[in-house]
């Protein structure tokens, strides 16, 4: 970090993927307005996570981070947050299981808001209107009121990214996260499947377990983590203003933590070497990350070190890559390799989403199962030929039955896609593939 560095440096940068906001005095407003308000995560509870993205780079840990491609204001209720949290809890089980590692668990959510587009427009019949840019900046619904680029509606977000964590630390360490309760998480659509009857099966497994150790005389009431579980939030750190205004400056280190989520992340189309999203990481002390495309050089990533991570402190940068099925094995393991070689400090994990995504010809926004899958074994296959780390993957999914992406042990097909297609902006994996996509992880780390 330099010592010129301040929440807003990333000002004197020019800054892609930026709303158009009509009213500058009305944005200034709410970002004095959000800068006033109480800090969403803790310092302490970063710096957690960073040690924990530490021991993912040494294979002591495997990172799950999931949750919806954006989430929507529409869409809030306790239940809702509930059965996301099921669905990581059970794939972190899976996973944990068998790997025999800890798995940490980073949620795509209480942040992700916002999200860039292609093109700042966008026209249907003759009207040209601003894409729509995530519920904290306007809304879905094609007329120009709604398109408008509205700040109030940062403030909204802030305050229903409050009220998810607020209850994810209640689930999390209140009792719902207990092993014990590993039968609960089996949603009703999961468990009339065949994933969710493997489930089950698993389940009455680690049961046993338990029963044979509380034979043995280990109180297991002691060990706070068979009963809780340390939960982190994330999201693409895409709209600067709202991010400058929940940096602050924490009281025990000295240093600035972004406080809006434990773990930040910059996108494809936003990381410009002068960019001002790499020049506001660069500044920040929460571990970060930086997605990674098919197109991106060996140059391009060790820059981003440098840019990123110039002390080189283990777990303070993530690299997530997103190349596609087809092109991982020949772009990656230049990368992988030029990384390694140098020396670098870097956590690696795999987004299989967002390289696959295609249009049906009926208009639909999709990805396939085995496409995903085969992204996985891609990356899994690259580190296990340049003896670095598979750290982890990076997906979008949700608890609902919908039918946003092909396939699946139980195959969800074209013709299926209009029955509940229900994203705001990108395809997500459903439950039944999110479980059982995590069994096919859980083969390849016992591999």
């Amino acid at each position: 970090m330099t010592t010129t560095w301040s929440p807003e440096t990333w000002r004197e940068h020019e800054t892609a993927q930026q709303p158009d906001w009509p009213d500058p005095i009305q944005l200034q407003e709410t970002v004095e307005h959000l800068r006033a308000l109480p800090p969403l995560v803790f310092a302490g509870e970063a710096r957690r996570l960073q040690s924990s993205l530490a021991k993912v780079a040494r294979g002591e840990a495997f990172v799950l981070q999931a949750g919806d491609c954006a989430e929507s204001f529409g869409d809030f209720s306790a239940d809702a947050i509930r059965d996301k949290l099921k669905i990581i809890l059970q794939m972190a089980v899976v996973l944990t299981y068998a790997s025999g590692l800890p798995v940490v668990k980073i949620g795509r959510i209480a942040g992700q808001f916002a999200k860039p587009r292609s093109s700042p427009n966008e026209t249907i019949e003759a009207l040209e209107l601003p894409s729509f840019r995530g519920h904290s900046v306007n809304d879905l619904a094609f007329d120009e009121r709604s398109r408008r680029a509205d700040p109030t509606r940062l403030i909204r977000a802030y305050h229903q990214s409050a009220s998810t964590l607020n209850l994810i630390r209640a689930f999390t360490k209140g009792g719902f996260a207990d092993l014990n309760q590993i039968h609960m998480w089996n949603q009703e659509f999961v468990a009339a499947s065949r994933q969710g009857q493997r489930y089950e099966a698993l389940a009455r497994q680690i049961d046993r377990a338990l029963r044979f150790m509380g034979a043995c005389g280990v109180d297991l009431s002691t060990d706070s983590n068979l009963h809780e579980v340390d939960f982190y939030t994330s999201h693409e750190a895409l709209i600067l203003g709202y991010e400058e205004a929940l940096t602050r400056r924490d009281s025990l280190s000295g240093d600035w933590y972004d406080c809006s989520a434990h773990l930040l992340w910059v996108g494809e189309r936003t990381r410009q070497p002068d960019g001002g999203h790499l020049e506001f990481l660069s500044g920040i002390a929460n571990p970060v990350a930086c997605k990674i495309g098919p197109r991106a050089t060996t140059t391009e990533v060790l820059s981003l070190c440098d840019k990123l991570n110039p002390d080189n402190e283990a777990g303070r940068l993530t690299f997530i890559s997103r190349m596609g099925a087809d092109e991982i094995e020949g772009a990656l393991p230049p990368l992988v390799r030029a990384v390694r070689d140098g020396g670098r400090a870097v956590t690696w994990i795999c987004d299989p989403m967002h390289g696959n995504t295609f249009s049906t010809p009926s208009g639909y926004k999709t990805r396939r199962f085995d496409d995903i899958l085969r992204e996985i074994k891609g990356f899994f296959g690259v580190h296990e030929g340049e003896g670095t780390v598979p750290g982890g993957v990076h997906l979008e999914l949700t608890h609902e039955t919908v039918t946003e992406c092909l396939g699946g042990s139980e195959e969800v097909l074209d013709s299926n896609l209009a029955e509940h297609y229900e994203a705001l902006c990108d395809p997500r994996l459903n439950a039944r593939q999110s479980v059982d996509l995590a069994f096919q992880i859980g083969e390849m780390l016992q591999g």
